[in-house]
């Protein structure tokens, strides 16, 4: 019993600690660490927060590797990339082995691109396997490719769901066990989860979206404790939480107009900004706005009808209304053409 009392008295000063040195990070900001000449693999690098990505870490001269299922987007990100490869190419002085100065030639990162579909396995295992053939062992997973039906849940085909799913989630557990094996044997590497506040709490018009990012998050928490479980301290692990992004992908989505100018959509490059220092400061999650953290403790504790005053009063039981009329109203515009 005293050996119990003795080791809860730890964890307490263990649980302080924890809170003293996460409090010290928002006074002292943390040194963000060099990815340099390290692989980092990207998932949905094709467009919005992907191709963003690639282009953050190709400006601290990451070798990229790109994922896509558009293989044109794709290549348009790979030719972007290149292109900050060579506004980066300067050569770099040091000291010489008598005192003066030499040139040394820069080191060139390259950029390489793949076509596959995260949402099927078969696809994901083949272009894992070529791409250690031809690039070499990962350090950095991004698993950013998402998608959304569109839809409401009992006019949404299930094959649409069943996308959803695939490619939000279960991409995920394929696309880790593809590379993790490799991270394990180094005790290296960075596993990066982009998913969503929707994955924190939800709102109506989008169960599939809700339950996908939901999934994403409870996998990246999981295997974040098995890693520390096995003490694989040299594998880090971030999840990224952001709010609503402008990259199109939920237009139309509105708040209460009263309430928006306080809580607008996110502009894509702030969202990165914000993720990249998570990452290179070994950030566990990046909530983006911090108003998030607050959203997602507040659903924690205050009973259900609470939770539906607040939506009802911010306008987010219905925020995704517009934009599901604006994707039913395409789809039906759309049938209407191919009938003509």
């Amino acid at each position: 019993m005293m050996i119990i009392i003795a080791e809860f008295f730890v964890v307490i000063l263990k649980v302080l600690w924890a809170f003293v040195t996460a409090g010290a990070k928002w006074v002292v900001r943390p040194k963000e660490k060099s990815v340099a000449g390290q692989v980092c693999v990207i998932t949905g690098a094709g467009s919005g927060l992907g191709r963003l990505f690639a282009k953050e870490f190709a400006r601290r001269r990451a070798i990229l590797v790109l994922w896509d299922i558009n293989s044109q987007s794709n290549e348009e990100t790979a030719e972007m990339v290149r292109q900050i490869y060579h506004e980066i190419d300067t050569p770099i002085t040091k000291d010489g082995p008598v005192g003066g100065v030499e040139e040394v030639p820069p080191f060139q990162p390259q950029v390489y691109t793949y076509a596959c579909d995260v949402g099927k396995r078969e696809s994901v295992y083949s272009t894992a396997e070529k791409m250690r053939r031809e690039v070499g062992n990962v350090d950095i997973l991004i698993n950013n490719a998402g998608v959304v039906s569109g839809h409401h849940l009992l006019e949404c085909p299930d094959e649409l769901i069943e996308r959803t799913m695939v490619v939000n989630c279960h991409a995920l557990f394929w696309t880790t066990k593809a590379f993790l094996p490799k991270m394990l044997e180094l005790n290296h590497g960075h596993i990066v989860t982009v998913a969503s506040s929707l994955g924190l709490f939800s709102t109506a018009g989008v169960e599939d979206y809700c339950a996908s990012k939901f999934g994403a998050i409870g996998f990246h928490e999981s295997l974040s404790h098995e890693l520390k479980a096995s003490e694989k301290d040299g594998i880090n692990m971030t999840l990224v939480c952001p709010y609503l992004v402008e990259t199109g992908m939920f237009k139309g989505v509105r708040i209460r107009k009263e309430i928006e100018p306080f809580l607008p959509p996110l502009k894509p490059e702030f969202c990165v900004k914000q993720a990249m220092r998570a990452i290179l400061t070994d950030q566990p999650m990046i909530c983006t706005p911090r108003i998030v953290y607050m959203v997602n403790f507040m659903k924690s504790i205050l009973p259900f009808e609470a939770i539906v005053c607040m939506y009802r009063f911010l306008g987010a039981d219905k925020c995704m209304y517009p934009f599901l009329a604006q994707r039913k109203e395409a789809m039906n515009n759309n049938d209407a053409k191919n009938g003509i």
